[in-house]
């Protein structure tokens, strides 16, 4: 099979398309042909390298024919002989390794049938981005109905998605983002919208009871000018740098308005939360730029400039005679 590898750390151009060995399925998975995938942050940190404790899962000193993706939407191939929740031909979507290739294997733990309304293209925008949405409002923000959320960072994949879930939810949403996407981001569901390059929202005088930050681009003292009395900030980033990092790990220790990061969980119970989402019309997918596999160096160039709006997807193979 074709898959885009790594053996050294660095940018874009350190991977490539090879020819390698197609995955033998063990008996508590299922192997996938893959039609489609998408891009995340967690990929251009395992390519860099950076920081440090990523090349102890992806290879160390150096990675050997690794297989960056964590997204996938495609059909059940096969089935190991221990499952009995999915066979051939279904669609699926959901989180796993390796998935910039034509085939992975994955357990039925992290996957769901796809929503019957998306393409395989959209599906395999929502995994990662949409349940680090819904596990850091939900999980880690605790929203709930009638509170007031500011998303940082409203326009980017998980921001994208984390305006449509507050709003689900049943919270009044501002989203921050760049006079570009105002439009967008207003068509997504944001009640309020805050044109960053114009506007200060810790400055402003509005306060609210949970701010998402995607960005780390404010000081937490800025953030917390910007909460309710009992409100609270969730860090959701790691863009922001280590040092932003390691002071939200260490004041979530100490003050209730500071909440902790987390690691998304991927999950089946989740993505039929997503997929409930999805089919009821209360949550989309927003895609920026779509590219077939061979081109995931220029892909992964792209998405690391930032600025991209919602995701950037891969397409793997051909899916008008499935979606």
């Amino acid at each position: 099979m074709k898959a885009i590898v790594q053996n050294a750390y660095g940018s874009s151009d350190v991977l490539k398309l090879k020819e390698i060995e197609k995955p033998v399925v063990k008996d508590n998975e299922v192997l996938i042909k893959v039609y489609a995938t998408s891009i995340n942050a967690g990929d251009y940190f395992s390519m860099r390298g950076t920081p440090w404790a990523a090349r102890l899962s992806v290879g160390f000193p150096k990675p050997k024919d690794y297989i960056l993706g964590w997204d996938v939407a495609g059909c059940v191939e096969s089935v190991g002989e221990k499952v009995s929740s999915l066979k051939p031909g279904d669609p699926v979507f959901g989180t796993c390794m390796h998935t910039f290739a034509e085939y992975v294997c994955a357990s039925p733990d992290v996957l769901a049938k796809k929503p019957d309304n998306l393409t395989f293209e959209q599906a395999a925008a929502v995994p990662t981005a949409a349940l680090t949405a819904l596990q850091g409002l939900r999980d880690m923000g605790k929203v709930y109905s009638g509170q007031k959320v500011l998303i940082n960072g409203a326009s980017g994949g998980v921001g994208s998605f984390a305006v449509q879930i507050a709003k689900a939810l049943g919270a009044e949403v501002t989203g921050v983002c760049s006079t570009a996407n105002l439009e967008m981001v207003r068509s997504i569901g944001a009640d309020h919208i805050v044109d960053y390059t114009k506007e200060d929202f810790t400055k402003n005088g509005q306060q609210y009871d949970l701010i998402l930050d995607q960005v780390g681009n404010r000081s937490l003292s800025d953030l917390r000018r910007a909460l309710s009395p009992a409100g609270k900030i969730q860090p959701n980033t790691g863009h922001g740098g280590m040092t932003y990092v390691f002071k939200s790990a260490v004041l979530s220790l100490f003050m209730k308005k500071h909440g902790s990061l987390f690691v998304t969980k991927p999950n089946h119970d989740d993505l039929i939360v997503l997929k409930d989402f999805i089919e009821s019309g209360k949550v989309r997918p927003v895609i920026d730029k779509t590219y077939p596999l061979s081109r995931i160096p220029e892909a992964l160039a792209c998405a690391e400039k930032g600025h991209v709006r919602g995701k950037v997807v891969i397409t793997v193979a051909d899916t008008k005679s499935q979606d």
